[in-house]
């Protein structure tokens, strides 16, 4: 996988929050290296302190919340800078650790979850205080065919909602930054930590997890997960059924993409995602009631 810095190519004009800058592949004639790791976006490359990204419909919006997230303080996202010479979206490089498959050890620990949770916080906050502006309506997606309807509440920010190891920067053990916005959504609270859960409490069946965590107990992380975000009573109480809700949901929307989008959308179909989704579902269901009484007690 790869990560982005919050380093920066040297600007001669001084820098403001959303300013346009132009930026060519061959500033200063570094090598592109390709960035590997993700499942579905392609063409990644690192160019210097910089990242370059294809464009999609949703770049302009994702684009717009770097500027307004970096305008509100956050520091853990990399900055947009601007379009390069070929069309592409050119961010800043973060320097940290970045897991890829197969997940290293350190994924597993309960700080490295727990920092994660702090870290999506803090993003949640600033996030909270951006809304869901009118430029944002490129990244409400609409249901697929034949999926439920979502029993969350009504979104009040742009939600991350990737949260896996390959999204998430470290340095010293500490997650230190979110990358990769493309599936970022309005969104709740709850639905982010379901999000959390799902990458860092192991909620899925125990085949299903990656090896390095198979063998951390969902209950124990799950309470851990919820207590470090510091979730209120009232979201607490929904964690559990958004969790299944958004299962379903997943089946569908993973299915619909796959038929549409292709790439790598359909090689993950392919691979027997949707079996693993359906699985999942099971699973929560049959752990409803102690993932429940675990999320909904704060560990002391």
């Amino acid at each position: 996988m790869y990560c982005k810095s919050l380093h920066s190519p040297v600007i001669e004009a001084p820098y403001t929050p959303g300013m346009l800058i132009t930026v060519s592949a061959a500033d200063d004639e570094m090598q592109e290296v390709p960035l590997l790791g993700g499942d579905v976006t392609e063409g990644l490359v690192r160019v210097g302190n910089t990242v370059r990204r294809p464009g999609a419909v949703w770049s302009p919006a994702i684009a717009q919340l770097l500027a307004e997230l970096e305008t509100a303080g956050f520091t853990g996202a990399p900055r947009h800078l601007e379009i390069d010479d070929r069309g592409r979206h050119v961010l800043s490089y973060v320097d940290g650790q970045v897991a890829s498959r197969p997940w290293p050890e350190w994924v597993s620990n309960e700080g490295t979850a727990t920092s994660v949770a702090r870290l999506v916080r803090a993003y949640d906050d600033a996030a909270l205080l951006i809304g869901i502006p009118a430029w944002a309506k490129d990244l409400t997606r609409r249901d697929p065919p034949n999926a439920p309807a979502t029993i969350a509440d009504t979104p009040s920010f742009i939600g991350h909602m990737d949260i896996t190891p390959e999204n998430v920067v470290f340095r010293a053990g500490e997650a230190v930054a979110l990358i990769d916005f493309d599936l970022a959504r309005p969104a709740t609270r709850v639905e982010e930590v379901c999000n959390i859960l799902l990458w860092w409490g192991a909620w899925m069946p125990e085949r299903d997890r990656e090896l390095v965590m198979r063998s951390v107990d969902p209950f124990e992380r799950g309470a851990r997960i919820v207590d470090a975000y510091a979730l209120d009573t009232f979201d607490r109480a929904q964690v559990v059924e958004v969790a299944q809700n958004e299962a379903a949901r997943s089946w569908h929307s993973m299915k619909h993409r796959s038929e549409t989008i292709g790439g790598g959308w359909r090689r993950m179909w392919d691979a027997g995602v949707g079996d693993r989704i359906l699985r999942r579902q099971h699973w929560l269901a049959a752990n409803a009631d102690l993932l429940d009484k675990a999320v909904t007690i704060q560990v002391a």
